[in-house]
């Protein structure tokens, strides 16, 4: 029989991770979606507790630092028993989605939570993973020249004695200004294409390092998005993630695995934004005389409740296929394609739903009155960035097909 109920200690840091969304992150969302760059003061105290309570043992607040499972010796005696174990990712992903349900621009500017935390646990050696394990670190793949195509990296990374030399621009860096450090995907030989594409840990104060500019967005606007330059930019030799050794036969499998971790973290923001949304319109329909019925079929009911269960439906489903996606990554299964069939499902239905939220709210919807048109916006980058939804279904497809990539483009 399968159970489908969170064990109790996951219920426990999804429950005050919700705490929160709640408290902290609802008050003050129109404020920082109206003051667009304006740094989040209110998360100074954030960043302490969420310090506390990894220091303590405690699950973390945020959602993006997730990565490597440290279980407990009752947790490897539970797996022995069971066949399986819930560790970092899915705590990580439960957490992405509460405090996403909150405001997924603040949940992105949580100090010490970015997506290049992530990319650290997936990545690096068990020194550097003490080394830089109280990092804030962001994620810089992007570039001028492509968008979801990460095997296009042109910024170059030289080695000169102790050091590595990098040299390029990153467009689009999500905590590009605010991290402590940038976690920059750079090629070590371009003729040796994407097997020779390493990703390197640079300190904000490197030599070489400076923000160009931050973009003005559509939504999310309480997360800063960095263009950042790399010149001359000098970070000591191991600074490398993983083995500096260009592997041609493994590919550009060692730096895509930090996919695998992040893509579920972004599905479960998708779906925190939907569930806001579907909790949002569903007050709002009863307070215009719809309750969506679970034993009337949906063609006998109001056109606005036979879509309000639709859309639920389909969030149910981007759930369980984020759920899947991160407690295989915990218990060390190969997770690509269905990290990316759940970043594909949740990225699409975190658009329909809260768009649709919007349309069947009217005139609420489309004001200020409710949060309904900021989700509405903040959603479309969900299923924009760590791979967009034809990228996933590309992947999806050659997975499913058993193609390569240079047979299925």
């Amino acid at each position: 029989m399968i159970n489908l109920e969170l064990p109790k200690k996951l219920r426990a840091s999804a429950n005050q991770a919700h705490q929160v969304a709640q408290e902290i992150f609802r008050p003050i969302s129109r404020k920082y979606d109206l003051g667009e760059h304006d740094y989040p003061v209110e998360l100074d105290t954030m960043a302490a507790m969420v310090e506390g309570l990894a220091d303590s043992g405690t699950q973390k607040i945020g959602g993006a630092a997730g990565g490597r499972s440290e279980s407990s010796e009752s947790d490897v005696h539970a797996t022995e028993l069971l066949g399986n174990t819930n560790g970092g990712n899915m705590s990580a992903l439960l957490n992405a989605l509460e405090t996403s349900w909150g405001d997924v621009g603040l949940m992105l500017s949580i100090p010490y939570q970015g997506l290049g935390n992530a990319a650290i646990a997936a990545v690096a050696t068990d020194e550097q993973l003490k080394r830089f394990g109280k990092v804030w670190a962001a994620m810089a793949i992007t570039e001028p020249s492509f968008g979801s195509d990460s095997a296009a990296v042109t910024t170059t990374a030289v080695r000169d004695g102790d050091e590595w030399v990098l040299n390029g621009e990153k467009i689009f860096v999500t905590a590009g200004q605010r991290a402590t450090h940038i976690v920059v995907w750079a090629t070590v030989d371009k003729n040796l294409g994407r097997a020779a594409i390493k990703s390197f840990v640079v300190p904000r104060d490197a030599p070489g390092l400076s923000v160009a500019r931050l973009e003005h967005k559509l939504g999310i606007k309480a997360s800063d998005t960095a263009v950042l330059l790399l010149q001359d930019c000098r970070i000591p030799a191991d600074n490398i993630l993983g083995s500096p050794e260009v592997n041609v036969e493994k590919g550009f499998a060692g730096v895509m695995q930090t996919f695998d971790n992040t893509r579920p973290l972004v599905a479960a923001m998708a779906v925190g934004v939907a569930r806001a949304a579907l909790e949002e319109l569903r007050a709002i329909l009863k307070d215009a005389g719809i309750e969506p019925s679970y034993d009337i079929p949906p063609n006998n009911q109001p056109a606005a409740a036979a879509e309000f269960l639709r859309m639920e439906a389909d969030y149910e489903s981007a759930y369980l296929l984020s759920l899947r996606a991160a407690w295989m990554a915990d218990n060390k299964k190969p997770n690509s394609l269905e990290a990316s069939m759940s970043k594909a499902k949740a990225g699409r239905t975190g658009t329909d739903v809260t768009l649709k939220a919007v349309e069947l709210a009217g005139s609420i919807g489309y004001s200020q009155r409710t949060l309904l048109e900021k989700w509405g916006r903040d959603s479309k980058i969900l299923d924009i960035f760590e791979g967009t939804q034809q990228i996933q279904q590309l992947i999806v497809a050659r997975r499913v097909l058993g193609k390569t990539s240079a047979e299925l483009k």
